[in-house]
């Protein structure tokens, strides 16, 4: 792998995952994402102050962002780019488009907890996998109403989907893995808040 390969396309991940749809979509809204709800400029927080059609838009966005910050690097020949080993750095663009995303520096290394983007990057690489996981979150979301919940459980499905689809050990168990702690930490609030009974159901 390229050194300066790797720059490039770590910068170009970050840079796109540190764009700030939840922020742009409340402020088009009239609100400050900072100051309502949890404050947590994801598209949970945009649908539940801006409405379905916000939060829906945030989120395909927001995952969006994560596929592309993938799926460039994995087909960069098609866009007439030379890459030393696409295959191997889709992943940092991938993990570079979750940590604009979590600590963007559009808005003072503040942002969302990753899901959608992580979502829309490993349809990119794993699409099987995530499928898997995104049943989960339908299942637990729709028994508890709790979207934190979907989400930790959708992120702890990943990895145990990757490695039954794709043998393990892999890249793909290992990136499903990184991912999911990520996703967990993110959630270490509403770990605490749902441990006490006090998390908001959707």
């Amino acid at each position: 792998m390229d050194f300066l390969d790797f720059i490039i396309v770590a910068a170009t991940g970050y840079l796109l995952g540190a764009i700030p749809f939840a922020v742009i979509i409340a402020r088009f809204c009239g609100v400050n994402i900072f100051k309502v709800g949890s404050g947590n400029p994801g598209a949970t927080n945009v649908k539940r102050s801006c409405g379905k059609w916000a939060g829906n838009i945030c989120f395909i966005l927001d995952a969006a962002k994560g596929f592309l910050a993938t799926f460039w690097v994995f087909h960069s020949e098609f866009f007439g780019i030379q890459l030393s080993d696409p295959q191997s750095l889709c992943y940092v663009g991938l993990v570079s488009a979750i940590i604009g995303h979590s600590f963007s520096v559009f808005i003072k290394f503040r942002g969302g907890k990753g899901v959608a983007t992580s979502i829309g990057g490993l349809l990119a690489v794993m699409w099987a996998a995530i499928l898997i996981a995104l049943i989960v979150w339908l299942v637990v979301f729709y028994s508890t109403r709790y979207v934190s919940l979907a989400s930790i459980a959708m992120a702890i499905s990943m990895p145990v989907a990757a490695a039954f689809l794709y043998g393990c050990p892999g890249v793909h168990v290992y990136l499903s893995l990184a991912i999911a702690a990520v996703i967990i930490y993110r959630h270490r609030s509403n770990i605490s808040r749902l441990i006490k009974g006090t998390e908001n159901r959707f």
